[in-house]
């Protein structure tokens, strides 16, 4: 054979198996157990969604996915973790508000990029969060709330799950809107966040509806006003905050599903596929309505652009607050 031809040839089946390759291990994907994230302790509302998910998506994906919780600095160890394995598809994390758009400006220095170190598989859905007051606070509707926070500056403290939660940062973009004067009392997680607001030691607090939809309900705490556009279908009598008159003040925690950067497409687009049609399994739709969630059906794209816009959102207020975890 002409030397030439030979050489060619060669180089022509080198480029093949390279192309080949990744093709192959998308369409046997996936072919051992998948590793699912949670970057928070077992037991807590992104974990009972993750696993509730994972057990949906067991079956037609044809392999287990096992939940691996790493807690720690704000969500940040299980992010890193995900952000420097193998890009194969076989670990995946639960990323919510923390990872996607606040970790950035809240941390001087972070040992990734959310935007350039992941690749963004789907968003799996998002819950607004409520403010919510003692029964006895003296404020019986928002109106009154606000006039008693104007009047009384300082006077006021307000429970969180923690510094850099969505509803620690809920309640300062509140403040930055409302001009008021409302001091931070953190917690280690929502359930002592909650206990205090119920007991009165602490005056008020914005809460999700996955972890108070039963307090709200049974009348353990006051519900002023939600952070949705539209009211919810749980509490419909409760107004927005744009109804009361602090518009742009849409507060919510979201959630999402996360692969190192360089997942090959068909491997995104297979989990893509599996997590959208886990929304219509009915321990996920009962789990969904349990936590007042509201799915987020679609692409990758509209995933990532979701968490670009957020980001946007949230890094002003972050900065005019002042607020660093480091």
């Amino acid at each position: 054979m002409n030397p030439q031809r030979r050489t060619l040839l060669t180089a022509l089946a080198a480029a093949g198996a390279t192309t080949v390759a990744p093709w192959a291990h998308a369409q046997s994907y996936p072919d051992q157990v998948i590793k699912w994230i949670v970057p928070y302790p077992a037991g807590g509302g992104t974990d009972v969604i993750a696993r509730t998910l994972a057990e949906a998506m067991r079956q037609p994906l044809g392999q287990s996915i096992v939940i691996d919780n790493r807690p720690g600095a704000s969500t940040n160890i299980g992010a890193d973790l995900v952000a420097k394995s193998k890009a194969d598809g076989y670990t995946i994390m639960s990323a919510d508000n923390a990872v996607l758009a606040f970790n950035e400006f809240l941390f001087s220095k972070l040992p990734f990029n959310p935007e350039k170190d992941f690749s963004y598989v789907g968003a799996i859905g998002r819950f607004p969060l409520a403010i919510v007051v003692n029964p006895e606070f003296p404020a019986k509707d928002f109106k009154e709330f606000l006039a008693y926070a104007k009047a009384n500056p300082g006077k006021l403290n307000y429970a969180s799950p923690g510094n850099g939660s969505p509803h620690h940062l809920a309640m300062e973009m509140f403040k930055n809107r409302t001009k008021t004067f409302i001091t931070h009392i953190p917690y280690r997680g929502a359930a002592p966040a909650m206990a205090d607001v119920m007991g009165g030691q602490v005056q008020c607090m914005f809460l999700d509806l996955a972890s108070g939809l039963p307090i709200m309900q049974s009348g353990k705490v006051r519900v002023l006003a939600i952070g949705s556009a539209q009211r919810s279908k749980l509490l419909p009598n409760v107004p927005t905050l744009a109804e009361v008159g602090v518009p742009d003040t849409e507060v919510f925690a979201f959630q999402g599903v996360l692969g190192p950067a360089g997942l090959p497409p068909a491997v995104v687009q297979r989990l893509n596929g599996e997590l959208n049609k886990s929304f219509s399994n009915p321990a996920v739709q009962k789990r969904f309505t349990d936590f007042g969630m509201e799915p987020l059906p679609g692409t990758p794209e509209q995933f990532a652009a979701l968490a670009r816009a957020e980001s946007k959102r949230w890094g002003p207020i972050i900065k005019a607050q002042g607020i660093k975890l480091d």
